[in-house]
């Protein structure tokens, strides 16, 4: 059976459906699907363009390893980041009282074309592509194009399990 969640920007009250990808990400999938639901502050992306993203604690230790990397992200992509504590991250940490974290965990919804992972203190970045939007793309890339206009305040990004889909 293939594994479902629902993506939502809560004020917006906008979501989408996304499939995810078990063969290829299989460990990156187990470790999102055991711990959903999450939910957190979203932001936008400054330089890989059309992305969204919350950040959350490490959901199973460490990172996962390389599972369908990429430094390319598509349109409809979700990914998963995991970054030491101090590459990216610290200060959330430290809003959040969180500062002895080994690192972050950052899941993110590419909503549009020409997404680059290059970020200008790290380098290349590479993330685990482990879902895909199949559903709802089209008025959450509005939602998430009006987050970069009119701002993230008060904005909550939440993954959820759809558990019975026919």
């Amino acid at each position: 059976m293939t594994r479902h969640m629902s993506i939502t920007l809560e004020k917006r009250g906008v979501s989408c459906v996304a499939r995810f990808l078990e063969e290829d990400a299989p460990l990156t999938c187990d470790i999102v699907w055991d711990a959903l639901p999450l939910t957190g502050d979203v932001y936008h992306a400054k330089y890989a363009s059309n992305e969204i993203y919350t950040l959350v604690p490490p959901i199973r230790g460490d990172a996962p390893g390389a599972e369908n990397p990429t430094i390319a992200p598509a349109m409809g992509d979700v990914a998963y980041f995991y970054f030491p504590m101090g590459e990216i991250g610290y200060r959330w940490a430290r809003e959040k009282g969180l500062g002895g974290l080994p690192g972050i965990v950052d899941l993110a919804v590419f909503y549009g074309r020409n997404n680059v992972l290059l970020s200008p203190t790290q380098g290349w970045v590479r993330a685990n592509v482990y879902a895909q939007i199949v559903e709802g793309l089209a008025e959450f890339a509005a939602a998430c194009n009006d987050v970069w206009r009119a701002g993230a305040i008060g904005e909550r990004l939440t993954y959820a399990r759809i558990e019975d889909r026919s």
